[in-house]
C-alpha cells in the first residue's frame, strides 16, 4: 500500500497501474455478530464508536464493469450512522439479498460490512468492459449501484428494481483504503479541490440536485421560494447553494447562531434559527401543535414579504413533516428524502388535498444528475461544505458527530491521505474560489 501512496503523493498517477494491488487493506466495518448490541437502548444513546471497527480485510475480486480505487479521503453520511446503530434494521439483510442475485454479487454477502458512500481517490485497476476509465485517473464516486438489466431502469436508473446505495446496501464502501465500485459510479475529481474536499459532496450534493433541481424532484425555477430544513448541514448546505445559484429565494432553517452564520456567508438572507425562536411542533410524543405550524408560517411570510414556500426541502421527517405540509403554498411541493428524526410521518391531509399540494419522494440521483451536480462543483459554482476531518481510525467519532448533529456541513475522513490539504492540481482555479471554499468550511 505504501508504494501506491508514494506514487499518488508524487503525482505519478500513470505509474499506479503498474503496481500490485494489495491482498488486504484497512477498512471501517460493522460486524454481523454485533447487530443486536444496541437492542433496548434509545437511538440517541447508541454509540457508533462501539460498533464501527477498523479491520484488515481481504481485497475483493474485480469483476466486469468494475474498478478498484485507492481511497484518499471519504466522508460521513447519515446512512453510515444508520448502519452503525443498526437502524432501522441491520444492513446485513441488504447484503444477503444482493448476494442471491448472482455469483458475482455473492462477494458482498460477508459477516462484515465495509461502509461509506463517498470517496475521492485514484483508479488502481479496471475490470473487463471498462473503457472510459484507466488506472491513474483521479476520481470521485457517486453512490448509485445499479445492474441495469431491467427495462425499468433505462429512463431513470433510480427506478431500476436492482438499484442500491453503494456502501450501505452493498459492501466494499468508501471508508477504507481501497473501494470496489462500478465504473458508472466514477466521475472526474474537481481539480481545484483537496482530497477531503472532493470526497465530501458526492452523496449529499447529488441528492440535493435531484431533490430540488431535477425534473425528477421539485423542478425548482427562478423566483421560487424554497424552505430548506437543516440549511447548514451536509444536505441542506447544497440545497441552499442550488437555490441561490438558480434564482430562487431560500428560507434557511438552522438550529444555532453559528449555523445561521454559515448560511449567511453563502448569501442567504432569510434565516430562521428554530432553537432561538422556540418552535415546538409536537406538544408531546403523540400530539402535534397546529398553532406552532401557523406561527412558523407567519415567520416565513414575514421574511419573504408575504410569500409561502413554493417548495419545501424536507429531510428531518417526523419532527417537521406536519409543519412542512402546512406552510407549503397552494399548489406547492413538499419534496422529501430521508427521515433523520423518524420515519413515521403525520400531517393534516386537509392542507394537502384541499390546497392541491404535492408530496414527492426523492432518493439519491441517477448518473446524469450526479454528473451534473459534480460538474457544477468542478466549475466552481457549488462549493464543498466541510466542517471537520478525522483520520480513518476515528471514523466512529466522526459518525457520532453526525448522529448527534454536532457538525456543520459534512464531516470528512482521511483514508490514505496522510494529512489535509493535498490533492490540488489546478491552483489557479482554487485561488479564484478560495474565499468561498474557506467561508463554506466555516474558516
Amino acid at each position: 500500500m505504501q508504494e501506491i501512496l508514494d506514487a499518488i503523493l508524487a503525482e505519478q498517477y500513470e505509474a499506479v497501474g503498474a503496481l500490485d494491488v494489495p491482498d488486504h487493506y484497512r477498512a471501517v466495518t460493522v460486524h454481523a455478530d454485533e447487530a443486536e448490541m444496541f437492542v433496548g437502548i434509545p437511538s440517541r444513546d447508541k454509540d457508533p464508536r462501539k460498533s464501527l471497527h477498523l479491520d484488515e480485510v481481504a481485497t475483493p475480486e474485480l469483476g466486469p464493469g468494475e474498478a478498484i480505487v485507492a481511497v484518499m479521503a471519504s466522508a460521513i453520511n447519515y446512512n453510515t450512522v444508520w448502519t452503525s446503530i443498526f437502524e432501522p434494521l441491520p444492513t446485513f439483510g441488504f447484503l444477503k439479498r444482493y448476494g442471491r442475485l448472482s455469483p458475482l454479487a455473492k462477494r458482498h454477502d460477508l459477516p462484515y460490512h465495509i461502509v461509506g458512500s463517498d470517496l475521492a481517490g485514484v483508479v488502481l485497476r479496471t475490470g473487463p468492459g471498462v473503457n472510459a476509465w484507466k488506472p491513474g485517473d483521479r476520481v470521485v464516486a457517486h453512490c448509485l449501484s445499479v445492474e441495469l438489466e431491467s427495462p425499468d431502469g433505462h429512463a431513470d436508473t433510480m427506478m431500476d428494481p436492482e438499484q442500491r446505495i453503494w456502501g450501505f446496501e452493498t459492501n466494499f464502501g468508501g471508508l477504507a483504503e481501497l473501494a470496489l465500485v462500478k465504473s458508472n459510479q466514477l466521475m472526474p475529481m474537481p481539480a481545484h479541490l483537496t482530497w477531503e474536499e472532493a470526497a465530501s459532496p458526492g452523496l449529499v450534493n447529488s441528492t440535493a440536485y435531484r431533490q430540488l433541481v431535477s425534473r425528477n424532484g421539485a423542478g425548482m425555477k427562478q423566483g421560487d421560494t424554497v424552505l430548506i430544513w437543516g440549511a447548514s448541514g451536509g444536505l441542506g448546505s447544497y440545497a441552499t447553494q442550488f437555490a441561490l445559484n438558480g434564482g430562487a429565494t431560500p428560507v434557511c432553517v438552522v438550529s444555532s447562531p453559528e449555523k445561521a452564520d454559515i448560511v449567511h456567508a453563502m448569501g442567504a438572507e432569510c434565516v430562521i434559527d428554530r432553537s432561538a425562536e422556540g418552535y415546538r411542533f409536537w406538544r408531546d410524543e403523540h400530539t402535534q401543535d397546529p398553532r406552532e405550524w401557523k406561527r412558523f408560517g407567519a415567520r416565513i411570510r414575514e421574511l419573504t414579504g408575504g410569500d409561502d414556500p413554493d417548495i419545501v426541502f424536507e429531510h428531518p421527517g417526523r419532527e417537521t413533516f406536519g409543519a412542512s405540509v402546512y406552510v407549503t403554498r397552494k399548489g406547492g411541493t413538499v419534496v422529501t428524502c430521508a427521515s433523520t428524526s423518524g420515519f413515521m410521518h403525520e400531517f393534516d391531509n386537509r392542507y394537502l388535498w384541499m390546497n392541491l399540494k404535492r408530496i414527492v419522494g426523492s432518493h439519491f440521483a441517477n448518473y446524469r444528475e450526479a454528473w451534473e451536480a459534480n460538474r457544477l462543483i468542478a466549475k466552481g459554482l457549488i462549493h464543498p461544505t466541510l466542517s471537520k476531518v478525522y483520520p480513518l481510525q476515528d471514523t466512529g467519532q466522526a459518525a457520532l458527530d453526525v448522529h448527534w448533529n454536532a457538525h456543520q456541513g459534512k464531516v470528512g475522513v482521511l483514508a490514505l491521505a496522510p494529512e489535509q490539504g493535498l490533492g490540488v492540481v489546478d491552483y489557479e482555479r482554487r485561488e479564484r474560489h478560495l474565499s468561498k471554499i474557506n467561508r463554506f468550511r466555516g474558516v
